[in-house]
């Protein structure tokens, strides 16, 4: 099995609903966050994917969520922005773009996403 990550960095506004503390005021972080596929086979050219490709097809995701208020934003109008749901968000979009990519030959893994350098949140299936 090979696996393969890249990273991203995205910074971002978001508050947490049905929250007592801190976080339920407006605030932002930069975060970062790390994209993990596996496949068993690798292409013509000796990769699982082209580094450069997986960029590209996080490249939407983080442009749609880069300097904005995360709750203004669909789906986070009514699920909570907590990175947990940041993760599971990103891992959704990443696997419906290389559904159509690679034809099952590459899947994702897992994929996390870092609100601090000390604090992450991972989802896989």
């Amino acid at each position: 099995m090979f696996e393969i990550t890249v990273q991203a960095h995205f910074s971002s506004g978001h508050y947490l609903r049905n929250y007592h503390g801190k976080c339920e005021n407006p605030h932002g972080h930069n975060y970062r966050v790390l994209v993990t596929l596996i496949g068993e086979e690798l292409d013509e050219a000796g990769m699982l994917l082209d580094f450069k490709l997986l960029k590209h097809v996080l490249r939407p995701t983080v442009e749609y969520l880069d300097h904005q208020m995360i709750n203004d934003l669909e789906p986070f109008t009514t699920i909570n922005p907590s990175a947990e749901n940041l993760a599971r968000y990103f891992y959704q979009q990443t696997a419906s773009q290389l559904g159509h990519l690679e034809q099952g030959r590459v899947r994702i893994k897992d994929c996390t996403i870092f609100e601090t350098d000390t604090s992450f949140a991972r989802y896989y299936e």
